[in-house]
């Protein structure tokens, strides 16, 4: 299952640790995130263990959304070590992100 970023959890389980986090900020209102809800959901199991993959309600956390700049969702950002190292904005497919994720580890 995809862990739950919030404004109050967002340095330390996304900047402060090292390796991979994957960060889909989305909001239950939107249609295309919603579509790549399940896309997330598999990617945290295929890299349990790998990287931290979850979402970010932009409606509940607006501080997150707000520090990077978030002004369309679905955006997935990637992030190694605390630096956003690529970015993904809209809908894509699970073997895009796939790509992205690997380069990153």
């Amino acid at each position: 299952m995809a862990f739950e970023f919030t404004d109050d959890n967002f340095q330390t389980t996304a900047i402060d640790q090292e390796g991979v986090a994957v960060v889909d900020f989305w909001a239950e209102w939107c249609g295309p995130c919603r579509m790549i809800t399940p896309i997330i959901e598999e990617l945290a199991e295929d890299y349990k263990g790998k990287a931290v993959i979850g979402k970010v309600n932009v409606d509940h956390n607006p501080n997150v959304s707000m520090k990077y700049g978030v002004r369309s969702i679905p955006t997935i950002l990637i992030l190694k070590n605390g630096e956003v190292v690529d970015k993904q904005v809209g809908v894509t497919t699970k073997e895009a992100l796939s790509k992205k994720i690997e380069a990153a580890l």
